[in-house]
């Protein structure tokens, strides 16, 4: 190398390093040069640095924002499981769906997997809609109508097991990524091959063997920046955090709370106290034995079973229904000490990991628990109001499904220390 290419290097090093011009690097600023060797981005020598303008928005989701608080039972434990005790957590930043997942949003699922993966897939993709029937209830219209019919499209799909809302976060996934980096301007490394993400369809209607992290056969690379993290189940210590929403609890300019919030609102009744909507209920819960709705001419929740995604007001977060109308999937499984056994910072309890599943007598049958159960939160339309406090938790197995269980997706906040 002559000394007018060994000069040239320095005073480029020399600048990346001092930051000469618009500040030290970030993210979205990196500049011409790397600050460490002086070496040219997206040269034949350089590495390839692709344009980031930040996390691109994800479809249906809000952010919330992180900090400290405190999990666990609000109200009287009146199963005395004493399964989530008061402690104080921080947790990340992270992104949430505004409302459930809606049967067409399932059905729209359905319609992607059926074109393009194996029909055995296909089969075990559907929810269980023999959920509604009961043997002493005529609930036999929503077994055929719940999921399908035009006037239920954005009632929260129902009949999903927790191992069906992950595929679905899966698939989620993928379609808005194949979109997402169909749209980059990133000089034709976005994926072009489209196809099944469950095992595409070859000409013989067998399913193609393997799959890709985009659904299509092609790696997306993390490094461009123009795709989202994965779409995934919420933990419950997320998903208990979004519908507390502390924010609207805090004394302006420092850190202390007004108040804890037994419902994912102010006050300790489950009826808005103020203004034209004075007295009616704030969340689609069964009042009490029988009454599911009140009084024709002046219903309490407007809703016998489900209701429509966006209705009541949302929490301070944005969050529809983050109480009642159905409970939601999280990712933890069950475990009644998980709240003296997780870490303090983003707690999350999964399998394999002290508290082992034999100590508890599930082939004896004194017990239910096994590395098989999830928890799941929130309250549903056939609850009554203590199961619509965030910090109730219960737990069912992750191959199960009801009429009153459904889930929303949630998603890191890729890119941030928040």
């Amino acid at each position: 190398m002559n000394f007018s290419k060994y000069l040239r290097f320095a005073v480029v090093g020399a600048c990346a390093l001092a930051a000469c011009k618009g500040g030290p690097p970030t993210a979205t600023k990196p500049g011409k040069y790397s600050s460490t060797t002086g070496i040219e981005y997206n040269t034949e020598e350089g590495m390839k640095v692709s344009d980031y303008q930040g996390i691109p928005d994800g479809p249906g989701l809000v952010f919330i924002e992180g900090g400290r608080t405190v999990l666990g039972s609000a109200e009287e434990d009146i199963a005395m499981t004493h399964d989530n005790i008061e402690r104080t957590v921080t947790l990340a930043s992270f992104y949430m769906d505004e409302a459930e997942v809606a049967n067409i949003h399932w059905l729209e699922y359905l319609h992607y997997v059926r074109k393009d993966s194996a029909e055995e897939f296909y089969m075990s993709a559907l929810p269980d809609t023999t959920v509604w029937a009961r043997e002493l209830s005529f609930n036999d219209p929503y077994v055929d109508y719940y999921l399908r019919y035009p006037g239920f499209r954005y009632f929260p799909v129902v009949g999903v097991s927790w191992l069906q809302a992950n595929d679905f976060c899966t698939w989620r996934t993928a379609k808005v990524n194949e979109r997402l980096a169909g749209e980059g301007d990133d000089g034709g490394d976005a994926p072009k091959k489209k196809g099944g993400l469950f095992g595409r369809k070859n000409k013989g209607g067998d399913a193609a063997e393997g799959t890709s992290d985009d659904g299509g056969g092609t790696k997306i690379a993390i490094e461009n920046g123009n795709t989202l993290p994965n779409y995934r189940l919420p933990t419950e210590a997320e998903w208990e955090y979004a519908a507390q929403a502390l924010i609207g609890t805090q004394e302006t300019g420092n850190e202390n709370q007004e108040n804890k919030r037994i419902y994912p609102w102010d006050g300790r009744q489950v009826r808005n106290p103020y203004g034209g909507k004075q007295g009616q209920f704030l969340a689609n819960f069964k009042r009490g034995r029988g009454d599911y709705a009140g009084i024709a001419g002046s219903l309490n929740d407007g809703a016998m079973i489900t209701e429509y995604i966006y209705s009541y007001p949302p929490n301070d977060y944005g969050l529809y229904n983050m109480s009642g109308n159905v409970n939601e999937w999280v990712q933890d499984i069950y475990r009644p000490l998980s709240y003296e056994d997780v870490e303090d910072l983003n707690p999350f309890r999964r399998n394999g990991f002290l508290d082992p599943s034999e100590k508890y007598d599930k082939k004896g049958y004194q017990s239910l628990i096994d590395d098989h159960v999830r928890v799941y939160k929130g309250g549903s339309w056939r609850d009554v109001a203590y199961w619509l406090s965030p910090g109730t938790r219960r737990f069912m197995a992750e191959d199960s499904a009801t009429a009153t269980i459904g889930f929303r997706c949630a998603m890191i906040n890729a890119g941030s220390n928040r």
